[in-house]
């Protein structure tokens, strides 16, 4: 069975003003102190920020188990030096982002300018093994208009800045101002997708192949497939989710290669609507079905992603589940609309983040 592991992005905030904090360097210093702790939290970008990743996994109760521990651990963390953590896409409060100070991030400040100072947003990426770059090259081909399903489900970031944006996922669409980032053609083989890869870093409009932000990509640190398009979701049960969906998708696709079927030769431009339908929309509107890439209710797409990867998930023994968790999703709500209904309740910013973190630990 293909192994699954989850990157986790965590905003940093006071517990009692919600307002983002500039103290990773602190919480990851008591993480390094704290000798019973796996080495799993990194640095990100923007010093209001926490990253981790879990270990690859094969069961998902085995990696809800393992996100769940890992938010409680840097909640603890945060917790020592004032702070706490948030499953938060984007900071609902104002805040000016502090760059971290190393090399790499300096050389992207100074390269792109506020685009940089504006990134600090907090995403989801799944890691699904793969058995050869050529398996997940035909996989990256093949689940491309599946993925705006997966940021309509994980939506988490409605306020920016201090302002309603009017969207589901704002962050997708602040993400999306990086160079590299977005949907891609249809590559064809490895060959000419490392070709693709070593012309972009070529230009020097990147500074290496860590920096392709494609929506899904090629690991460069592991034989996996990295799918990159989903918000932090505000609940690790949605995280968990979005991972099972995501190794159906890879598991089809991969079936679907070696089966000789064509992928769907959707253009580029189809696909960047598809995604911004899905930022807009979230689970309350409207998203672009897949295959017709028309317009259709959000919980018929879902019910046709379902269908798509149903046949991996029965035999990983996921589909009972995940059937479940859309249902409840559909039905509660992704983190936008438990924002907003905060929101529209209290008319307090600082209640919405304050909520969230609570969420965040349950």
């Amino acid at each position: 069975m293909r192994t699954v592991g989850v990157e986790e992005e965590l905003l940093l905030v006071d517990p009692e003003t919600g307002e983002p904090k500039a103290l990773s360097a602190a919480v990851l210093a008591r993480a390094t102190r704290d000798r019973a702790e796996e080495d799993v939290f990194e640095k990100e970008l923007h010093n209001q920020m926490l990253e981790f990743a879990t270990h690859p996994q094969s069961g998902m109760g085995e990696l809800s188990e393992e996100i769940v521990r890992i938010r409680g651990e840097a909640a603890r963390h945060a917790g020592e030096i004032g702070c706490t953590v948030a499953a938060l896409a984007t900071s609902p409060l104002p805040v000016r982002p502090s760059v971290g100070m190393n090399r790499r991030y300096q050389w992207m400040a100074e390269q792109y300018g506020i685009a940089t100072q504006e990134q600090l947003v907090c995403g989801c990426h799944v890691h699904v093994s793969v058995e050869s770059d050529e398996e997940g090259v035909a996989v990256i081909d093949r689940i491309r208009p599946w993925l705006p399903v997966l940021a309509a489900l994980s939506a988490n970031s409605p306020f920016w800045q201090g302002k309603e944006t009017g969207y589901s996922s704002y962050r997708s669409q602040v993400w999306k101002r990086w160079p590299s980032a977005g949907p891609t053609e249809l590559f064809g083989s490895a060959e000419r997708y490392h070709q693709r890869v070593a012309d972009m870093v070529a230009t020097g409009t990147i500074l290496d192949e860590a920096m392709v932000y494609f929506d899904a990509r090629l690991s460069a640190r592991y034989p996996t497939v990295e799918i990159r398009v989903a918000d932090v979701c505000l609940h690790a049960s949605t995280a968990v989710l979005v991972a099972t969906l995501v190794r159906g998708l890879v598991e089809t696709a991969a079936r679907e290669w070696k089966a000789g079927e064509e992928p769907v030769d959707h253009s580029v431009s189809l696909l960047r609507l598809a995604d911004w339908r899905a930022a807009r929309s979230g689970l309350t509107g409207d998203l672009l079905h897949p295959v017709t890439m028309r317009s259709a209710p959000a919980e018929t797409v879902v019910r046709a992603l379902l269908d798509h990867v149903g046949d991996a998930l029965e035999d990983s023994g996921d589909l009972k589940r995940a059937r479940e968790a859309c249902a409840e999703l559909l039905r509660e709500g992704n983190g936008a609309r438990i924002q907003r209904e905060v929101w529209e309740r209290t008319g307090s910013l600082r209640d919405v983040v304050t909520t969230c973190v609570r969420h965040t630990q349950s």
